[in-house]
């Protein structure tokens, strides 16, 4: 089970190296997506894998406020989450990025709404698509309780084709993450229920604990 650790904004720089750092003893094969300021530091310090959070589509150096995907990878990120509901992109932003990102072997983790996003921009090929139902995200309802049914046409959606199905919002137990599983999901991306803990090592205790 892949598990995708979203910092957002709820920790920075220091408090975030320490974060990833036990995140590291627990569950040393994580992927933390992280603020691209932050990344080469756990990166390096860490060995974790990195991801950011976002990375921008721009052409040319002439890209003053962009996060790039060049830039991205002089940090020692080895990919990005792309459209999360908290960061939504159009169509043909997406679909550049997606291909930008691939020819500097940068691996993106796709975010959709809903099943209809998902049929739309499986077609982009990303390395993973993860299923997140905005009204849910830091509500500590998981989706595997809320939106089971959904997920099942999802994983169903993807399955024959390379794209990896995760799943997120509300994930906030060692059950939550055993039943995404169960329902065909290679993964969960988690955030409050560890970024904004003030008890994180009980969850990734536990997390740690799944076979």
């Amino acid at each position: 089970m892949i598990i995708i650790i979203n910092f957002k904004n709820y920790v920075h720089g220091k408090k975030a190296l320490d974060l990833a750092k036990k995140i590291k003893e627990y569950l040393p094969q994580a992927i933390v997506a992280v603020s691209s300021a932050d990344a080469r530091g756990i990166s390096y310090y860490t060995k974790l894998q990195v991801f950011a959070q976002h990375i921008d589509f721009a052409e040319g150096k002439k890209s003053t406020g962009f996060v790039t995907a060049e830039t991205l990878k002089e940090t020692g990120a080895g990919g990005s989450l792309l459209n999360h509901s908290e960061h939504r992109l159009n169509e043909e932003i997406i679909k550049k990025t997606i291909k930008k990102a691939k020819e500097k072997n940068l691996k993106i983790i796709l975010c959709v709404k809903n099943l209809s996003e998902a049929r739309k921009y499986k077609n982009f090929n990303p390395w993973a698509i993860a299923f997140e139902d905005p009204k849910l995200i830091s509500t500590g309802k998981s989706i595997t309780k809320y939106k089971g049914e959904d997920l099942k046409k999802f994983v169903s959606m993807l399955k024959g084709i390379k794209i990896i199905p995760l799943c997120g919002a509300g994930i906030n137990s060692k059950e939550d993450v055993t039943e995404a599983g169960k329902l065909g999901c290679k993964g969960v991306l988690i955030s409050s229920a560890i970024a904004n803990s003030k008890n994180p090592d009980k969850i990734l205790g536990e997390i740690s604990k799944i076979k």
